[in-house]
């Protein structure tokens, strides 16, 4: 697998400090790349969207 691929994505102290506040768990650390599966799926489909309307640019609408 590529870097690009293996490499988080997400801010963990931001998610972290999240969960903690909204919920009061704590985070385990494999969260972080799964999360950031989720999120580079969501962005290929975007992306996908993207071309399918002949634009070179990811919009916000794109992720719907």
């Amino acid at each position: 697998m590529s870097e690009e691929k293996t490499e988080v994505l997400v801010v963990a102290s931001k998610l972290k400090n999240y969960i903690k506040s909204e919920s009061g768990m704590n985070t385990s650390s494999a969260v972080m790349a799964k999360l950031s599966d989720k999120v580079r799926e969501l962005c290929d489909q975007a992306i996908a969207n993207a071309n399918s309307s002949n634009r070179k640019t990811v919009m916000d609408r794109d992720f719907d």
